[in-house]
C-alpha cells in the first residue's frame, strides 16, 4: 500500500475517486444491462421473472427494431464518407497556411466544443425552421424556388440533410485535427524527392506521397466514425421529437431503445436485450473493419 516513497499511496489518492467513479457509473450499469436482459423487466430494475433467450429472440425478430438498424446503415452510408472527405480537405488546406494557421484550425475545431441537443435546436429553430421560415427556406426564395418541410417531407426524404449537415458541422473539425497530427509526421524529404523526380504538386503528390502516408489516420478515423454513427441519437431525437412523438421513419437503434425501455411500457428487459445486441454489433464491425483495415500492422 504504501510502497518506496510512498507511490502506491499517492497513486490510489489519485486515481482512485476516479476509478470508483468509472465503476459506479460505467460497468456496474453495463453488467446490470446484461442482467436485465434475461428477464421480464416491465417497471422494475430489480425483476424475478427469468425469460432467458426471450427478450434477445424478440428483438431480433421485431421489424422496427431491425429497421433502426438499417437506419444506422443509411446514416454511416452517408456521415463516415462525407465527413471523412471533408475533414482530410480542412486538414490538408490548413497544414498549407503561411499564416493564421492556429486561428483556422480553431475555427474549425470550435463547432466540437457545442453540445449536439444546443445545434439541434439552431437547426431545427433557425436553418430548417417550417415551410416559410428559416435560412433555408429564406435563400430558396430569393431564388423563386418552392418552400420545404426539411423535417417532415419524406419523399424526397429532406430530412436527411438536415442530420448529416450538422453532424458534418459538429464533428469535421475534430477529426480534421487527427488528419493535421498526420500530415505532420510526413516527412518533408518525401516531397523534395519526389520534386527531384518531377513529380508534380497538387493532385499527384497527394494520391502518390500524402495520401498513402496517411493509412494508419484514415483507419482510426473510420473506425471512429463508424462506432460514433452507431451512438447518433441527440441530433436525431432533437431535430425529429415533437409534442406528438417520434415520427416513424429515421429512427436509429438508441432513438428505438429509448422509447422501449423508457416509454409508455418501460419494458427494460427488452431494452437492455437490445443494447446488448447493438453492442456486440459494434463490436464486430470494429474488429471487422480493423483487420479488413490493417489496424496495427507495420507499415513498409
Amino acid at each position: 500500500m504504501f510502497g518506496p516513497q510512498r507511490r502506491s499511496l499517492w497513486f490510489w489518492i489519485f486515481v482512485g475517486p476516479f476509478a470508483l467513479g468509472l465503476a459506479l457509473f460505467t460497468y456496474v450499469p453495463l453488467a446490470w444491462s446484461v442482467y436485465l436482459s434475461f428477464f421480464d423487466a416491465h417497471n422494475t430494475v430489480t425483476p424475478t421473472d427469468f425469460v432467458g433467450l426471450g427478450n434477445y429472440t424478440s428483438m431480433l425478430t421485431d421489424g422496427a427494431f431491425l429497421s433502426s438498424l438499417g437506419t444506422f446503415a443509411l446514416f454511416t452510408l452517408f456521415i463516415v464518407p462525407a465527413t471523412y472527405a471533408l475533414s482530410l480537405a480542412l486538414a490538408v488546406m490548413v497544414n498549407r497556411l503561411r499564416f493564421a494557421q492556429a486561428f483556422f484550425r480553431s475555427v474549425f475545431f470550435l463547432p466540437t466544443a457545442c453540445s449536439y441537443v444546443v445545434a439541434a435546436l439552431i437547426w431545427k429553430l433557425s436553418l430548417f425552421s417550417g415551410v416559410r421560415f428559416g435560412l433555408a427556406n429564406t435563400v430558396l426564395g430569393w431564388f423563386g424556388a418552392d418552400q420545404t418541410a426539411w423535417l417532415s417531407t419524406t419523399d424526397p426524404p429532406w430530412y436527411w440533410l438536415v442530420i448529416v449537415t450538422i453532424r458534418l458541422w459538429l464533428q469535421a473539425g475534430f477529426y480534421m485535427i487527427l488528419f493535421l497530427a498526420g500530415l505532420q509526421r510526413i516527412s518533408p524529404q518525401l516531397y523534395e524527392a519526389a520534386a527531384v523526380d518531377g513529380a508534380r504538386t497538387g493532385w499527384q503528390t497527394f494520391r502518390h506521397i500524402t495520401f498513402p502516408q496517411l493509412r494508419a489516420t484514415s483507419v482510426a478515423v473510420v473506425l471512429l466514425l463508424v462506432i460514433n454513427a452507431f451512438q447518433a441519437f441527440d441530433e436525431f431525437y432533437n431535430l425529429l421529437s415533437d409534442a406528438r412523438g417520434y415520427p416513424p421513419y429515421a429512427r436509429p437503434p438508441l432513438v428505438y431503445l429509448y422509447y422501449t425501455a423508457l416509454g409508455r411500457e418501460q419494458n427494460l428487459g427488452l431494452g437492455s436485450a437490445g443494447a446488448v445486441i447493438l453492442a456486440l454489433i459494434i463490436a464486430v464491425a470494429t474488429v471487422v473493419q480493423a483487420r479488413w483495415l490493417g489496424l496495427g500492422r507495420k507499415e513498409d
